[in-house]
């Protein structure tokens, strides 16, 4: 069948095979129309959403190695800025120290404290320990606070333990049947 030709070429919307004179849409409730509904049903996934899926892939890669680098690079940074904190504060205690060595009492302070230097006219003591030996700095006598005190016994128990044993004495040594001499002495020999 050949499709109808008009002066400028084929007519509008008439496609092969198809009758040129029907341009109207199939009723609805006609066989035709349900025929056609059913012929094309839309597909889910297109060509389009494959290509859109890709995309999207490929965004989440380089984005999350991007925020990967991200937090490790912020995560080096915080722990420079806690070394730079210690160290300034290791440079300010440094400096402190080197004003305190400027100062003459200081010095002198240190040297009685660390090698027991005395003044001409001065008299130094140092304390020993039970075994003669001196304390060091590092010694510390112990604080009468944390010694344990010892708690009495009640004078309940102090007066019922003698009951006990008024109640059930001791019993008394039997004498021994003979009784020997000490030794005598062996006289030494004199001057």
């Amino acid at each position: 069948m050949a499709t109808r030709r008009t002066p400028n070429g084929p007519r509008k919307g008439s496609r092969p095979g198809r009758i040129p004179g029907n341009n109207r849409p199939p009723a609805r409730g006609s066989e035709r129309a349900r025929t056609a509904a059913a012929a094309d049903p839309r597909p889910r996934f297109t060509n389009r959403m494959a290509i859109l899926v890709v995309v999207v892939a490929v965004l989440v890669v380089s984005y999350a190695s991007s925020m990967r680098a991200y937090l490790q690079q912020r995560s080096h940074i915080n722990d420079l800025q806690s070394q730079i904190a210690s160290s300034q504060k290791d440079i300010l205690a440094l400096e402190r120290e080197k004003r305190r060595w400027a100062d003459s009492a200081y010095v002198e302070t240190q040297a009685r404290e660390r090698f027991g230097w005395v003044l001409p006219g001065e008299t130094s003591y140092q304390v020993i320990d039970r075994n003669g030996k001196p304390l060091e700095r590092t010694d510390e006598l112990t604080d009468p606070a944390s010694v344990a005190r010892q708690v009495p016994d009640a004078w309940w128990d102090k007066v019922n333990s003698t009951l006990q044993a008024a109640d059930h004495p001791k019993k008394a040594p039997t004498p021994k049947e003979s009784i020997t001499a000490p030794p005598a002495p062996t006289p030494s020999p004199g001057p």
